[in-house]
């Protein structure tokens, strides 16, 4: 029987939960001390190591997320995979990747669960995200031309925005 996400985990629903578990697993199976991180160490996160992938519904979720995704592309005949990405495409995409996993691990919560799931729930703390996303997006548009990427748009002043183009 179908139940809404949050009465199955008990908490609003979440994406970046399921990337810190897998990132902490595979942490865990290189060797690295996760038991002494601070974050990894508190009761829920320990208990979720200590458990299946499989037992994790945000894991659960994720994967059926990209299978989902997979899918929808395949038969909308759009699934095509890039195997010759531009070093400057891998460079933001990793240095972006790590920026947005510490600030979710900060705000507990990426856009998702912390933006959305604490607008919700009333929280301040939903709104405070819109604030640094906004901020966050507007210096994203401002670094993109440094990895080949163009920035356009009316955020950008107007010198700037022909060097961009």
């Amino acid at each position: 029987m179908w139940r809404p996400c949050w009465w199955r985990a008990g908490r609003p629903w979440g994406i970046t939960w399921g990337n810190t578990l897998w990132g902490g697993k595979v942490a865990d199976a290189a060797g690295l001390n996760i038991a002494a991180w601070y974050f990894l160490a508190m009761a829920f996160p320990a208990r979720a190591l200590n458990s299946a992938v499989t037992a994790d519904i945000t894991s659960v979720m994720n994967v059926g997320i990209l299978v989902g995704a997979g899918l929808a592309a395949s038969l909308a005949g759009r699934f095509a995979p890039m195997l010759k990405i531009p070093p400057r495409s891998i460079a933001a995409a990793l240095i972006g990747g790590m920026l947005l996993g510490y600030g979710a691990r900060l705000a507990f919560g990426c856009n998702i669960g912390a933006f959305f799931s604490g607008v919700v729930s009333g929280s301040l703390h939903g709104w405070v995200w819109l604030v640094f996303g906004f901020l966050g997006t507007v210096a994203g548009i401002y670094l993109r031309p440094l990895f080949g990427f163009t920035a356009s748009g009316n955020l950008l002043p107007g010198a700037m925005r022909e060097k961009a183009l």
